[in-house]
C-alpha cells in the first residue's frame, strides 16, 4: 500500500508523457513479489518494485523501448538453470537472470499516456480514498489480434468506472463480470471473441484499516509500524487526555470515545477492518467487546492475561446471548504471536505479525526447511550471475566522465 501511494503521488505530481507503468501479472514458481506488484517508471527514476530489487534497473532501462509500439509483456527468469529441461518451452537464454530465486515472472509494461493506463492510475488513486474497484485487463499478444490490449474497471456496485472504447458491448459485459470474481490478482486464460486470450484480474482495494482502541504509550509503536505498512490507522480511547492527535501523528483519525463508547459509529467500522483492544481498562473493553464481536471483523484482538480475557468473554457472551465459544471464535485473546520480548515495540511487532497472518489466511508458522524439505528440493547447478544489487551505484562524477 505504501508502494501504491508513492506511485499515485508521483503520477499526480509529475505529468510525464513518457512514463511507463509496470505490473507483475503472473508468477511461475518462487518470486519475491506476487501478482499486482507495480513500479512506475518516469523520466528521472522510478517508484515501486516488481522484485526484490534485482530486475527493476533493467526493466526501467528498457521500458521506453519495450513499449515503443504499445503495451508489452516481458518475461524474466530467476531460475538457477540457464536452460530449462526439454519438456519446458521457456528458453531462458533470452532472459538471463539466473539469480537463484527459483521462478519466472511476466511483467506488463504499458505507457502512461494510454487511456487504459490512465484509468488504472485513477483507480489506484480512488482506492487510496477508500473505494473498492475490480479490473480485468486483456493482456497484449500478437499484433494481428482483433483486441490486442483492453481494460474494464468496475466499481463495487457493478457500475463501469472505465472501459476501453474499442471493446464490443458483449466483450465489455463479459470482462466486467469476470473482474468481480477475483479475490486476488491473477492471470487466467479464456476465449474472448472466439480468440484465446490471457486476462489479468485484479481487485483494487483500499489500504487495510487498523483501529487501535487504547491510546497509551504501548499503542504508539503499533500505530507507527502499521503506518509503515501503508495501512490507514485510527486510534480511539475513552480518556480524552490520551486520545490526542499530537500523540499519534501517523494516525488518520484519533477519537475520544464518549461514555460506554456511544459515539463508536464515528469510526465507520466495516467487516474489512482489523481491531486491536489495548485499553488496559476492564470497563472500556467490556463495553467495546459487546459492540465489536457482532461485526465479524477481519481481525479482533484483546490485550491482557488469559483470566482477564476469560472474564470479559463470559460477560460479553451473557450480554449477547451467545456461548463463550462463539465469542472466542471471533477473537484473538491474548493478542499477538508468541515472539518473545516485552517492550512496547516487541509487543507491537507480535500484534502486527498476528494481524498480518490473519489477513492473509496464514497459520504463522516458520517457513524454515525440514530435513525432508531439504532433500526434496531440486538438485540443480547454479550458474553464477551477478545480481544488480551487488553492483555499487555509479557516482555522479563518474557518470559525467563517461558520457
Amino acid at each position: 500500500m505504501v508502494e501504491r501511494s508513492a506511485i499515485v503521488e508521483q503520477w499526480r505530481s509529475r505529468q510525464d508523457a513518457t512514463a511507463v507503468l509496470a505490473t507483475l501479472v503472473r508468477v511461475e514458481g518462487s518470486s519475491y513479489r506476487r501478482p499486482g506488484a507495480r513500479m512506475y517508471i518516469h523520466s528521472t527514476g522510478s517508484v515501486g518494485a516488481i522484485s526484490g530489487g534485482c530486475l527493476e534497473g533493467d526493466v526501467a532501462r528498457k521500458a521506453a523501448w519495450t513499449t515503443r509500439n504499445g503495451p508489452a509483456i516481458e518475461r524474466y527468469s530467476t531460475l538457477f538453470d540457464e536452460i530449462l529441461d526439454e519438456t519446458n518451452s521457456l528458453d531462458t537464454r533470452e532472459i538471463p537472470y539466473g539469480l537463484g530465486c527459483g521462478g519466472v515472472i511476466d511483467v506488463l509494461l504499458e505507457p502512461a499516456a494510454l487511456p487504459e493506463t490512465n484509468a488504472m492510475l485513477r483507480a489506484l488513486e480512488a482506492a487510496q480514498r477508500g473505494e473498492t474497484l475490480y479490473s480485468a485487463t486483456v493482456l497484449p499478444a500478437s499484433a494481428n489480434d482483433s483486441v490486442s490490449f483492453a481494460r474494464v474497471i468496475v466499481r463495487q456496485d457493478g457500475s463501469i468506472f472505465f472501459t476501453s472504447s474499442y471493446l464490443s458491448a458483449e466483450a465489455q459485459a463479459h470482462l466486467a463480470q469476470l473482474a468481480r470474481i477475483g479475490n486476488e490478482a491473477n492471470t487466467i486464460s479464456l476465449s474472448l471473441g472466439n480468440e484465446a486470450r490471457e486476462i489479468f484480474l485484479e481487485p483494487v482495494q483500499p489500504p487495510q484499516r487498523l483501529i487501535v482502541f487504547g491510546a497509551g504509550d504501548d499503542a504508539r509503536p503499533l500505530v507507527n509500524m502499521a503506518h509503515l505498512l501503508g495501512w490507514h490507522v485510527a486510534v480511539a480511547d475513552g480518556r480524552p487526555w490520551l486520545a490526542q492527535a499530537a500523540r499519534f501523528p501517523e494516525a488518520a483519525q484519533v477519537l475520544a470515545l464518549s461514555e460506554n463508547a456511544a459515539n463508536l459509529e464515528e469510526l465507520h467500522l466495516s467487516g474489512r477492518d482489523a481491531v486491536a483492544l489495548l485499553t488496559h481498562s476492564f470497563d472500556q473493553d467490556k463495553h467495546l467487546l459487546g459492540k465489536l464481536l457482532p461485526l465479524e471483523l477481519r481481525y479482533l484482538g484483546l490485550l491482557g492475561a488469559r483470566h482477564r480475557s476469560r472474564l470479559l468473554l463470559t460477560e460479553a457472551a451473557a450480554r449477547l446471548g451467545w456461548t463463550p465459544e462463539q465469542c472466542l471464535r471471533r477473537l484473538h485473546a491474548p493478542i499477538g504471536l508468541d515472539l518473545g520480548g516485552d517492550s512496547p515495540e516487541a509487543v507491537a511487532l507480535a500484534i502486527l505479525s498476528e494481524i498480518q497472518a490473519a489477513l492473509h489466511g496464514k497459520n504463522a508458522v516458520s517457513r524454515g526447511m525440514s530435513e525432508e524439505d531439504f532433500y526434496a528440493a531440486p538438485d540443480r547447478a547454479y550458474i553464477p550471475t551477478q545480481c544488480p544489487l551487488d553492483e555499487a551505484p555509479e557516482s555522479p562524477d563518474a557518470a559525467q566522465t563517461t558520457h
